[in-house]
């Protein structure tokens, strides 16, 4: 079975009725499930205004679980402790290196355990910072000084740090940015609404890229 989807993720995505985007539940006790309302929201704005035409309702799968070769996008928050077993490696390196595509959002507090669990999924391949000018940053909406600051945590600047296969960027981290949060129901983080549509936009650039390339 595991075959039917990796051969499934050689064929390249396309926009299309009934596709979601997927929460990755992991363990460790850090809370995978925070920002309820993020993902139907960035899809909800992906369908105005990209195009897509994606399910409001995200799926959840875990990291270990044959469904994640179904999704497209698989998006990760949270605050506290990941933890990978070596099943669950392979199964995301197998998945991200078919063609999938993971995002991890910081949600603040994530950042010390991944430093730790992502080299478990590609020992061999470096997280780089990635440069203002990425394709990820130029389209369909433009940034020009990359990644946008959403809220303030630390005083730090937000980073978009990546893994890249192939030439093809495959795990997107951003950090000290926040995004999730943007793209929760405003009642939620009472944020601007151009800081929370600046944060949407980002969302949809990395949905774009995830989708296409």
């Amino acid at each position: 079975m595991r075959q039917l989807f990796f051969l499934f993720l050689l064929i390249p995505f396309t926009w299309g009725y009934g596709q979601q985007l997927a929460i990755l539940k992991y363990r460790g006790g850090g809370d995978w499930y925070a920002n309820p309302t993020a993902l139907p929201n960035l899809s909800r704005f992906c369908n105005a205004e990209i195009g897509t035409e994606l399910e409001a309702d995200p799926a959840t799968v875990e990291a270990d679980s044959p469904a994640v070769f179904q999704y497209p996008f698989l998006h990760m928050t949270g605050h506290g402790n990941v933890l990978f077993s070596d099943t669950e490696a392979e199964n995301l390196r197998q998945y991200l290196m078919g063609g999938g595509f993971l995002h991890i959002d910081d949600n603040y507090g994530m950042a010390p355990y991944l430093e730790k669990e992502i080299p478990k999924l590609f020992p061999d391949l470096p997280l780089e910072e990635l440069p203002a000018n990425h394709p990820i940053f130029q389209e369909p909406f433009a940034f020009p000084e990359g990644l946008p600051k959403i809220h303030e945590h630390d005083g730090k600047r937000p980073q978009a740090l990546g893994i890249t296969y192939e030439g093809r960027l495959i795990l997107l981290f951003t950090f000290e940015t926040d995004l999730g949060d943007g793209w929760e129901d405003p009642a939620v983080h009472n944020d601007p609404e151009p800081v929370r549509r600046k944060a949407l936009q980002m969302g949809a650039n990395i949905v774009n890229y995830a989708f296409k390339n």
